[in-house]
This record gives C-alpha cells, structure tokens and sequence, in this order.
C-alpha cells in the first residue's frame, strides 16, 4: 500500500490499482479539496484519512490555506478542530 503525491491528488496504490484517492484544486496558495473516493474493498479502514493526512502534509510543507469542499473533508474538519488553522477564513 503506498500513498502517492501526484499532481491535483494524492492516491493510493496496491499492486500497481489506484483505490482511492483524494483530488484538489491549488491556486494562489489555497488547496481546495474537491473530491475523495476510496473502492469499496477498502472502506472503513481508515483511507481516506491517511489520503487527508497526506494532503495536510503538503499544506503544513508548503503553508498552503485549506478549503474542503468533498463532503467527507468537510466532516473531517469539522470534527479535527485542531486542524483550523490550516483552514481559509
């Protein structure tokens, strides 16, 4: 299983098969997180926060401003508060 930075997204990989991903938008130092998908072989275990985790990374790195659009990153900032900073107001 291996998490890859590609440009617009990060994905991740098992035998060479993308089965999840997490795409955005970047511009002007805002990452709007648009869209998050994850097979249904690998639901509930916890992908599309390591896919978030990875896209926190890249806006910690870079001080890029978060907006989530994608429902799921949409409820994940609004129950990880501690990540608000990394929000654009």
């Amino acid at each position: 299983m291996n998490i890859i930075r590609e440009e617009s997204k990060v994905s991740l990989y098992i035998n060479n098969n993308e089965l999840a991903y997490m795409k955005y938008d970047l511009n002007d130092n805002i990452l709007k997180i648009t869209h998050t998908y994850v097979s249904d072989a690998l639901r509930g275990q916890g992908i599309a926060g390591k896919l978030i985790n990875e896209v926190i990374n890249i806006c910690k790195e870079n001080n890029y401003k978060i907006v989530p659009i994608c429902s799921y990153a949409v409820k994940f900032f609004e129950k990880n508060t501690q990540y608000n900073n990394l929000l654009k107001k």
